[in-house]
């Protein structure tokens, strides 16, 4: 008969191998890789309801998935060779903001699904076969923000309507993008009587000159839609207020910041949105048979703190069709 000691000491030996034995039959943890154009701290408003997404279909990074954060850092040359590191390290699934991500990621992989968040039109660019049915291995989410740069324009010289010249801000470094909202902005100037001066800024360390400009050329700013402007709007609506320029741009964060108005879609909707389509990549579906989503509600929001601070008198046709009021 086996002792009582025996048996304690072989059931307690048994005991601490089941842990083992059970990791070894665990799959792997899936691991997503998300490919930013920007620094990781200045895409964290994008990050956080990405993870937000994620966590509603199922998956929580740290303890059941892990995220590969690849970021250029504002040097969209590196997006190819980062796009191909996520590659190699086989990650499950790439998702990624920006039409320059998007094409470095399309060239790099043509099996590892895709989720994307772009302001254009992925079949134009020839992402995606359709909206409705992608086919490929690319999905994901397309914003107004291209779409809405004449409303930009519009709204400001309805804010201003003295201002008989007005500054547009694009990126040299996003050529596609840059050209596309240069071209919607001035057929809109032109229909509204206005001069359009254009200006360009591929780096945050370009911001001040921009601002300095604009006060020279124009009564009026239009920060066009890009990554390096998202990603530091806040930066930019501090800037508006310091050179007290009348300015408008595409993201919430710069009338929060002090800019005059924002006019464009939520931005961390659009990444929820991406962190949901990833966790359903996940669990098996494919990006050819998920519609590409395009995001038709827009927000209109005016600080009327700065209109104050720039003599300008809010039209009460605009604040009644503001979704927000900073006062």
């Amino acid at each position: 008969m086996m002792k009582r000691r025996q048996f304690i000491t072989l059931l307690g030996g048994a005991a601490a191998a089941w842990p083992l034995a059970a990791r070894a039959q665990q799959p792997a943890m899936p691991v997503i890789g998300w490919l930013g154009s920007e620094s990781r701290q200045a895409e964290d408003y994008r990050v956080v309801p990405f993870r937000r997404g994620l966590t509603e279909a199922g998956y929580i990074e740290g303890q059941n998935l892990a995220i590969e954060y690849r970021s250029a850092e504002g040097q969209y040359d590196r997006l190819p060779a980062l796009a191909a590191d996520l590659v190699r390290r086989q990650v499950s699934v790439i998702a990624l903001h920006g039409l320059q991500a998007a094409r470095a990621a399309k060239v790099a992989t043509a099996t590892i699904p895709i989720v994307f968040e772009i302001a254009a039109d992925p079949v134009e660019l020839g992402l995606v076969a359709s909206l409705s049915r992608p086919g490929g291995n690319m999905t994901g989410v397309t914003s107004l923000n291209l779409e809405v740069a004449p409303k930009l324009l519009e709204l400001l010289h309805e804010m201003v309507p003295n201002a008989t010249a007005v500054a547009l801000l694009v990126n040299p470094a996003t050529p596609a993008q840059a050209e596309s909202t240069t071209r919607e902005a001035q057929v809109a100037a032109h229909r509204l009587g206005l001069e359009l001066h254009v200006l360009q800024a591929s780096g945050e360390r370009e911001f001040d000159g921009v601002f300095s400009m604009a006060q020279l050329r124009a009564g009026a700013l239009v920060i066009g839609p890009d990554p390096l402007f998202s990603n530091r709007s806040g930066q930019l609506g501090a800037l508006a207020v310091r050179h007290t320029i009348p300015a408008i741009c595409p993201y919430r964060e710069f009338a929060a910041a002090g800019g005059l108005m924002s006019y464009g879609t939520n931005i961390p909707n659009l990444y929820r949105q991406v962190g949901g389509y990833a966790g359903r990549i996940l669990k098996g579906e494919k990006p050819a048979d998920l519609p590409v989503q395009q995001a038709v509600k827009v927000e209109l929001i005016v600080n009327l703190k700065t209109a104050k601070t720039l003599g300008l008198t809010v039209p009460l046709s605009l604040l009644g069709r503001a979704d927000e009021v900073v006062e």
